[in-house]
């Protein structure tokens, strides 16, 4: 009991130590700020703004709904994490569903990690740490991947050792940016899973991605089904099209018809035929004279 009663009496303090104006802390350097930084702290909510650097910009209203309840009957167990703007402000840097479901129920305060860190190093700490803490779509994570890379500047391998994630599962969560924004929703709103993503990205053209992938919602096919699918729109020139056959070598019996016919009718007659012995025969024709002249040679009228 002891215990506790000294944790009440040290949140209280340092709430009063932040809300000194005498005593703000604005870097790691600032009397007083090793007292602060890293410490759980009970903050008022309307002090806290939303992180514009968030990955997640999808939260499920059912599951919000489910932790606002959890955190009325038990209380918020794990703090969320924000940096230190001013005075008496701050910003998330994790924890945006637990700040949501706390102000859904009407919460005044919330117990707090304090952090001070410049723009660059919040968009880090909030990426690296939504990525390994949150249940973020697939999508969501992609696009914090590349954000890492492009505005951290980290290399994939950097990216790989920061988030604990081999760099081959980076690339394939990266790919999914190639496929079309509809697909990307539709796996974001759960109608296909990453596997099927994965897939579909094998598929260059935009259009044919999403004829394939309204068939696999269709139908309702499974990864594997997926997989075949695409396979099979490699083998064709467009989705529901198969390419002609290309003709095959000319038999000798068609080769010495051909001469015969050339002379006969006296036009560039050209022959095709296929492995099994199939084919067709294509008599050209110059004019309406000509034409005339080919059937009155071929019917002896």
């Amino acid at each position: 009991m002891a215990k506790a009663t000294r944790k009440q009496a040290l949140g209280r303090g340092l709430s009063a130590l932040l809300n000194d104006p005498e005593n703000d802390i604005q870097s790691a350097s600032d009397k007083n700020a090793d007292k602060v930084v890293g410490s759980i702290v009970e903050l008022n909510l309307a002090y806290i703004e939303v992180n514009p650097f968030q990955p997640r910009s999808n939260f499920d209203d059912d599951s919000l709904e489910e932790l606002a309840s959890s955190i009325r009957e038990l209380g918020l167990i794990q703090p969320i994490t924000v940096r230190k703007l001013g005075f008496n402000s701050y910003q998330l840097v994790s924890g945006e569903r637990r700040y949501r479901a706390s102000k859904k129920i009407g919460l005044e305060r919330i117990p707090a990690y304090i952090r001070i860190a410049n723009d660059q190093e919040s968009l880090e700490m909030a990426l690296v740490e939504n990525i390994q803490r949150e249940d973020l779509d697939p999508v969501e994570i992609a696009l914090s991947y590349e954000r890492l890379i492009e505005e951290i500047g980290l290399t994939q391998e950097k990216l790989s050792a920061r988030v604990g994630k081999k760099r081959s599962t980076i690339t394939n969560y990266l790919r999914l940016l190639r496929l079309d924004p509809i697909i990307q929703t539709g796996m974001r709103d759960g109608f296909i899973s990453m596997g099927h993503g994965r897939c579909l990205v094998n598929v260059d053209s935009r259009a044919d991605q999403i004829a394939i992938y309204e068939k696999v919602v269709g139908r309702n096919l499974s990864v594997r089904e997926t997989e075949a699918l695409v396979r099979g729109y490699h083998n064709k020139d467009r989705v529901g099209r198969t390419p002609r056959k290309r003709p095959g070598k000319l038999p000798d019996f068609a080769k010495e018809g051909l001469k015969d016919l050339q002379q006969v009718l006296e036009a560039e007659i050209k022959v095709v035929s296929t492995e099994g012995g199939k084919g067709k025969i294509s008599i050209p024709f110059k004019s309406k004279a000509d034409f005339k002249r080919l059937i009155k040679q071929i019917t002896g009228a």
